[in-house]
């Protein structure tokens, strides 16, 4: 660990905070939650990009969905000697263990799109009981009368809730007035789409098919919930989800899913490798560009930055090409007559 401790003492000695000197010693370690999902890859390369750039190294883990693995992949990281992590959370609950033996080495933590609730750890993600707004009102705008279900996330994650909590402040009034009524509602365990499916399936098995929204909330839980839809011959019905995934973006060009708040993940790959950066050379949490104090449900006061989401629709589709996260022939396979630009 001395080379940490070098960097500190040179930053402090010439009066510089990074990324103002060279980084060539450095390493950042990153443990992924699970790396199946499609849209992680995309924030990788956007935290390789940042590090390079600062001519850092980049090293990495895959817990595959197992909080133990997880702790294990972090102690890993530190032996190798990184000189920061950045830490997306397979269960909020149980990586408290890591964030310690983090502390204990002086290796500063970013808690990476999912909250950790340690004010040891930097919190950096997008504002996720706006994603959850943000999916309500579409999914309302659309159906503002019936029956409702809400597919979560995963009960381990923190985003679960908080998008759950913008979700219901946008629909609260609507309930209150008696328009609509949820009449399901599921954790999706580990955000798998076949889990999703299996749960909107046994709501649709309850209710008789009486359903006439979905509120979900990711594009993974969101594929699964149109799937179930779609073997009941009830595609088109709204469905919300989260992530722009090439494959939901696919399914808003198709008309079988409303909308998929966009979170460049692009922007925020990138800017967690600029943080880990700052945090490994000396600068402090409350430095940092962007940073606010931020008090956590639990009551954890934090140092956190938050991105601004998109809500992606029939009517800005174009979007996403005209920035290259999605090229044309993608969005539009199978899509005929559709929105622009795939019509």
């Amino acid at each position: 660990m001395h080379r940490r401790t070098l960097l500190a003492a040179l930053a402090a000695a010439t009066s510089l905070t990074a990324p103002a000197f060279a980084q060539d010693d450095m390493t950042v370690g990153v443990s992924w939650s699970n790396f199946q999902e499609e849209r992680w890859k995309t924030d990788e390369a956007a935290i390789q990009g940042a590090l390079d750039e600062a001519g850092a190294e980049y090293v990495s883990t895959d817990a595959q969905s197992s909080s133990a693995k997880q702790l294990s992949d972090v102690e890993s990281l530190i032996a190798q000697g990184v000189d920061a992590l950045i830490i997306l959370a397979q269960d909020a609950s149980a990586i408290g263990p890591a964030v310690q033996a983090a502390a204990d080495e002086g290796i500063p933590v970013i808690a990476y799109d999912r909250l950790i609730e340690d004010d040891r750890a930097f919190y950096l993600t997008f504002d996720n009981v706006e994603v959850g707004r943000m999916q309500a009102r579409a999914v309302l705008e659309q159906q503002p009368t019936g029956n409702y279900v809400m597919i979560k996330g995963s009960p381990t994650d923190p985003n679960a809730d908080f998008l759950r909590g913008g979700q219901q402040e946008v629909l609260q009034e609507a309930i209150d007035a008696g328009d609509i009524e949820i009449v399901g509602e599921a954790y999706t365990d580990q955000w798998l789409p076949a889990n999703a499916q299996r749960n909107m399936e046994q709501i649709l098995t309850q209710t008789g098919n009486e359903v006439d929204a979905v509120v979900a909330s990711n594009d993974g839980t969101a594929g699964g919930a149109v799937a179930a839809l779609s073997a009941q011959g009830m595609d088109g019905i709204p469905v919300s989800g989260q992530d722009a995934d090439h494959a939901a973006l696919n399914r808003i060009a198709k008309g079988t899913q409303t909308v998929s708040v966009w979170k460049d993940s692009r922007d925020l790959g990138r800017r967690a490798g600029e943080i880990a950066i700052a945090l490994a050379g000396g600068t402090e949490m409350s430095e940092l560009e962007g940073a606010e104090e931020w008090t956590s449900p639990a009551g954890t006061t934090l140092w956190a930055e938050f991105l601004n989401p998109v809500p992606i629709t029939q009517d800005n589709l174009s979007e996403v090409v005209d920035a290259g996260w999605i090229d044309q022939d993608t969005l539009c396979q199978g899509v005929s007559d559709g929105p622009a630009p795939c019509n």
